[in-house]
């Protein structure tokens, strides 16, 4: 009798070790952190707030609008390399603007 307790345990651990494995498999990978990153947006591309009189998503009007910003991996926004030497930038930028 203890044998087929000790089988009925065994078989428990393996089905609840499967069943948290594959949970864990339609999660997915795991997301880096992200942050908001000004200036590193092409036009109509940033992620949310463009300044006054834009509302949200797409609506950055030129390439690298400073008060426009995109989500990046966390980390990397100052080190991003841009045309012109331009850097990403963790607060709103006044450069390149719309006119």
């Amino acid at each position: 009798m203890a044998d087929k307790s000790i089988v009925s345990a065994a078989a428990l651990a393996a089905a609840i070790a499967a069943a948290v494995s594959g949970a864990a498999l339609l999660a997915g990978p795991a997301q880096a952190a992200q942050e908001k990153c000004f200036g590193v947006a092409l036009a109509g591309k940033n992620d949310c707030a463009a300044g006054p009189g834009t509302t949200c998503a797409g609506t950055s009007k030129v390439d690298y609008q400073g008060n426009a910003w995109k989500h990046v991996e966390e980390g990397t926004c100052m080190s991003m390399e841009l045309p012109d030497g331009r850097k990403g930038s963790l607060e709103a930028l006044d450069r390149d603007m719309p006119s």
